[in-house]
């Protein structure tokens, strides 16, 4: 806006330097059309700019805190260009998702509630049947059955899986967070279940509903609320809500509602309109309100918010680079808006504070029932509407026909009257008529009503067989199944049965999934740091350290299994399976997952516990083992090399070399040791290295940087070798630092076990000359074998080498050949061409003398 004006330099007066500044002002421009204001500088300049100039507003974004609600600091015309930009964007996502809300719309009356209108039918006669046939009703019933007792069972619906290694400690960790997120979701978050109960109710119908998970600071506790698939608007081409350019999350509130919050200070404190109709009109909400009987009056004075998740490029708040210009990047923000008066309630940052990429947030979950065509999800509304209609259609024709069959109507001649005619005949009653003369029957004449129809009851059971078999909804027939039939038989028959539900129920899982990341997060950030109850083996204030993402958070249902049913039948199977080969199966677990299937409580009231492992043995209690010809179980935390100076005091025993089976147990007992010997070894060796060693190579490295660095200031070494020096120390000490990889630890261990094999067998040789054993010598044998390949390897290395380098050696001749060969060839043409030359220079030469 500013004009920059540079004058002459020499300490002119002020009164002679004005006079330059006489400039038309039609030739600054549109902005100076009230005049110019001039002043100088101290360093001769001057500074033009329009009269009448407002000073810019300048927003300092450093004063706010990250969380401040930011719509205090706009001005009220950026905040009106930002509602408006975001309401017209509303609006499109609006007209985009139409078709979707008039197919969910024509379905609510499929449902059959609006008793009234179905008791208040006249066509095609007053009084005709208005039932609705319970298709949708049985199958989003049958659905939401099953599909709320596994995503939600009585003992919580969070289970955990550790990420990477597992150790005892990260599995209490895991315990620990696995109880209390069931705890908080099953005691303390109250409305957790009524809403998933619910949800699960609306989602087989409309096909798409929502989660919203945050933390409410107004009643201090977290939150997973359900939200219908109409408040929840997205734009209908996004692919996937993370994606999503804007998510707008549509709430209805009391006026009294709203103050509470801007008196806690959440939302701006500006004057609302109070009693006016601040609802947006919704045909879906109108039809939910009409199909559940709810008078649009109740909801009259509620007021209608718009919560937008979008990315905005906020005038004062802009993304900058590092010369601080703005960039024009976009950044998310929640922004709320009141719907009736366009006004901007808040303006939040909507990413983590010290997030360097600014990455959006996550509050919604999409619980998806089928793919749709476009962002929300195909419910039964939109698979078996055709099918409901149809079925509908031809229910009340068949009610119809069976009334009009039992009333029947028709003609009768003028002047016959029946005594009391407007009530209907009761049974074994016989009523006077009066007849004007001839037969009775000749005087009225019933219209030929027929009977239901049997073709369209067989139609009417085609199409509900079809919408039942479209949706899976009924329970696998398990008890078709032979039980001695084969597994994959088994299993095959329950895949065709439940392929359609087992895909919704992993589409269920997976958004379950995330649900339970989010609320994760919003437990660690916002709850108190400590568990509100005692846990085992560890402090209460351990809560701030179990929530650091080395435990996956997952839900306790299993993906592949959604029905009782179905899981019976494949523990059965697999009961039977081990029951057929005990030897290679633990029947104990067989029986406990069979006994889990069907629901069983306290399992191991009815088992057995299984036998527990075999204690580790004494040296001396080993030695009676291996008498008797058994070889027992070593363990790593023995103390190997006494229990092999035993075992090798036992050989000179003389009845252990006449019994070759104790022997061979003998020695196959001690090579066990010196297996867990050769690791043990190895790791103490890789432990002394980083608790000695490496400390020694730190000190030293700051000894040598110091020399160095003094031998560089007096010239006795270049600097670029002292650098080069010192990287090869880092290289070194960061080599150490990262300790010995797998494979050259297993390389280790090889060579110590090879070594202390070989102590052995010679121990056990000298002791015992008896010791000639077939398995020693077997396994001397293979050492010998072993070191005979490892010495034709290192022949056959050296072989190839040398081969190598006659093939170098060779190529190199061939190479320098060639060279030489083409050299020889240059030199020929460069001669032929120099006598060609010459040859035409000569003959030029005579036509020019003879000329």
């Amino acid at each position: 806006m500013a004009v920059e004006r540079g004058l002459m330099q020499g300490g002119y007066p002020e009164e002679e330097l004005l006079p330059e500044l006489a400039i038309p002002v039609d030739d600054l421009g549109p902005d100076f059309s009230q005049g110019a204001e001039v002043s100088l500088a101290e360093d001769g300049s001057a500074l033009v700019q329009p009269s009448g100039l407002e000073d810019e507003v300048v927003v300092d974004a450093g004063v706010y805190e990250h969380n401040a609600n930011l719509a205090e600091a706009l001005e009220s015309g950026a905040m009106a260009s930002v509602a408006s930009d975001l309401l017209a964007s509303y609006k499109d996502d609006l007209i985009s998702r139409a078709p979707w809300e008039k197919v969910y719309e024509k379905g609510l009356e499929l449902l059959g509630q609006d008793i009234e209108a179905e008791e208040n039918r006249s066509e095609p006669f007053e009084g005709a049947s208005g039932v609705t046939h319970p298709i949708l009703v049985e199958a989003a019933t049958a659905f939401q059955a099953q599909a709320y007792k596994e995503l939600l069972p009585a003992g919580g619906p969070v289970d955990t899986a550790i990420k990477g290694l597992k150790t005892i400690e990260i599995e209490k960790q895991a315990s620990r967070i696995k109880e209390f997120m069931n705890y908080q979701i099953t005691e303390v978050m109250e409305d957790y279940d009524p809403g998933m109960d619910q949800m699960l109710g609306f989602l087989p119908l409309a096909g798409s509903t929502f989660k919203k998970v945050y933390y409410d600071a107004g009643c201090n506790e977290p939150r997973s609320d359900f939200l219908p698939a109409q408040d929840l608007v997205v734009p209908y081409g996004t692919v996937h809500l993370r994606k999503a350019p804007r998510a707008t999350h549509r709430l209805s509130m009391t006026d009294n509602e709203v103050k509470k919050l801007q008196l806690s200070g959440f939302y701006r404190d500006v004057e609302l309109p109070e009693g006016a109709d601040t609802t947006e009109p919704d045909k879906v909400d109108d039809k939910t309100d009409e199909t559940a009987g709810q008078e649009k009056g109740h909801l009259g004075e509620n007021r209608l918010l718009l919560e937008m998740h979008a990315e905005v490029d906020l005038e004062g708040f802009e993304d900058r680079d590092g010369l601080g210009e703005p960039t024009g990047l976009k950044l998310p923000y929640i922004i709320t808006i009141d719907y009736a008066t366009s006004k901007v309630l808040a303006i939040r940052r909507n990413w983590k504070e010290n997030d360097p990429y600014r990455k959006k947030r996550d509050f919604f979950v999409h619980y998806k029932f089928m793919p749709g065509l476009g962002f929300y999800g195909f419910g039964f509304f939109h698979i078996l509407g055709g099918l409901g209609r149809a079925s509908t259609a031809i229910l009340r024709q068949l009610i119809d026909a069976g009334t009009l069959a039992n009333l029947p109507g028709g003609f009768k001649a003028k002047g016959l009257r029946v005594r009391d005619e407007d009530e209907p005949i009761n049974p074994g009653e016989f009523r006077e008529i009066d007849v004007p003369g001839g037969n009775i029957r000749d005087a009225v004449i019933p219209l030929p009503y027929k009977e239901p129809s049997q073709t369209l009851n067989l139609l009417l059971g085609s199409l509900v067989e079809a919408g039942r078999r479209l949706t899976s909804i009924s329970d696998p027939n398990t008890h078709d199944v032979n039980s001695q039939a084969p597994v994959g038989t088994t299993v095959a028959l329950l895949e065709r049965g439940t392929r359609v539900m087992s895909a919704i129920h992993k589409r269920l899982h997976r958004a379950q999934k995330i649900e339970f990341k989010l609320l994760a997060a919003v437990f660690a950030e916002n709850l108190p740091q400590e568990y509100p109850y005692q846990v085992e083996g560890a402090p209460q204030s351990i809560m701030a350290q179990d929530f650091d993402g080395r435990v996956d958070i997952i839900p306790i249902s299993d993906p592949n299994i959604f029905s009782m049913s179905q899981r019976i039948a494949l523990a059965q199977n697999s009961l039977q399976i081990a029951q057929s080969n005990p030897e290679l199966h633990n029947l104990h677990e067989a029986y406990k997952r069979m006994y889990l299937a069907l629901g069983v409580a306290d399992v191991d009231g009815l088992l057995p516990p299984p036998p527990p492992p075999p204690p580790p043995m004494d040296p001396a209690q080993e030695n009676a083992a291996l008498v008797n010809g058994t070889n027992p179980a070593v363990f790593p935390e023995q103390n190997h090399e006494s229990h092999i100076i035993n075992h090798i005091a036992l050989a000179e025993v003389a009845l252990m070399g006449q019994s070759p089976a104790a022997t061979g147990s003998l020695l196959a007992h001690c090579l066990s040791h010196v297996s867990h010997m050769a690791r043990k070894k190895v790791e103490e060796e890789n432990r002394r290295v980083q608790e000695e060693v490496l400390p020694q190579m730190q000190q030293e490295m700051q000894n040598n940087a110091q020399q160095m660095q003094l031998a560089v200031q007096m010239g006795a070494i270049p600097p670029e070798q002292a650098q080069q020096n010192m990287a090869a120390m880092q290289q070194q000490m960061q080599s150490v630092q990262t300790g010995v990889s797998p494979e050259e630890t297993e390389s280790r261990v090889a060579e110590a076990q090879e070594e202390l094999t070989r102590w052995v067998i010679d121990k056990l040789s000298s002791v015992n000359p008896q010791m000639d054993d077939p398995l020693v010598a077997i396994r001397q044998r293979e050492l010998d074998l072993r070191a005979e390949k490892q010495e034709n390897d290192e022949s056959k290395d050296e072989q190839r080498i040398a081969l190598d380098k006659r093939k170098l050696t060779q190529q190199a001749a061939e190479a320098l050949a060639r060279i030489e060969s083409s050299e020889e060839i240059a030199e020929d043409r460069d001669a032929t061409n120099r006598e060609r030359i010459a040859v035409q220079r000569e003959g030029l030469r005579r036509r020019t003398s003879g000329n």
